[in-house]
């Protein structure tokens, strides 16, 4: 089987590096929206995460011709009703960084007990022609009440996971990407990925 081109519909160098070494055995040469010319992030469309990461893949890989993946990601915070769900890259305004996001929701936790929190993330993967396949992964957690750990990105230093008694901040990237809403859902689509490849290079 040839190697085939997967776009990646982001510029987040740190997801890029997560989904190569997902992808390593496979015959797929990955690339990033910044490898093309003035190929802008995508603009969220949708009310869910599977939603948002379908326009996204849709979008990419109607633009470029080729096959091309998106995911959308975010944390669930139990004890705000689900925020910031959707909103988790802009939590603390459009042009917000990891940092001031990571303020604004320990602001938004002061006094709450409950800290229980999930990462969701949904994958989509499409054709230039507009078909598309979809995979979720979740991953339970606690919200600390100051950062730990300088890996990762987003709230992956608010993020603790039990079974590993670390941050998302705190694990190398192999180690988050066994374990992590990105790393279940890629799981999901591991598990029929030689049936995907064949669905890659149909017409």
């Amino acid at each position: 089987m040839s190697e085939i081109v997967l776009v990646l519909a982001t510029h987040n160098k740190g997801k890029k590096r997560e989904y190569e070494l997902f992808f390593e055995r496979f015959p797929l040469e990955i690339k990033g929206l910044s490898e093309f010319r003035e190929i802008p992030e995508f603009e969220e469309e949708g009310r869910t995460f599977e939603q948002i990461a379908t326009y996204k893949a849709r979008s990419a890989s109607r633009i470029l011709g080729l096959p091309a993946l998106a995911d959308d990601s975010g944390l669930e915070v139990d004890c705000l009703n689900g925020a910031p769900g959707i909103l988790s890259a802009r939590y603390a305004g459009e042009s917000a960084d990891d940092y001031q996001n990571n303020r604004k929701l320990l602001e938004q936790m002061k006094g709450k007990e409950n800290r229980n929190a999930t990462f969701v993330c949904s994958l989509a993967l499409a054709k230039p022609a507009g078909q598309v396949l979809t995979f979720t992964g979740k991953c339970s957690g606690i919200i600390l009440y100051e950062p730990v750990g300088t890996n990762g990105f987003g709230y992956d230093p608010l993020f603790y996971y039990p079974p590993f008694n670390k941050t998302f901040a705190q694990l190398s990237v192999e180690e988050k990407s066994r374990v992590s809403h990105r790393g279940q859902a890629m799981r999901k689509l591991e598990e029929d990925f030689d049936k995907v490849l064949i669905w890659l290079e149909e017409t």
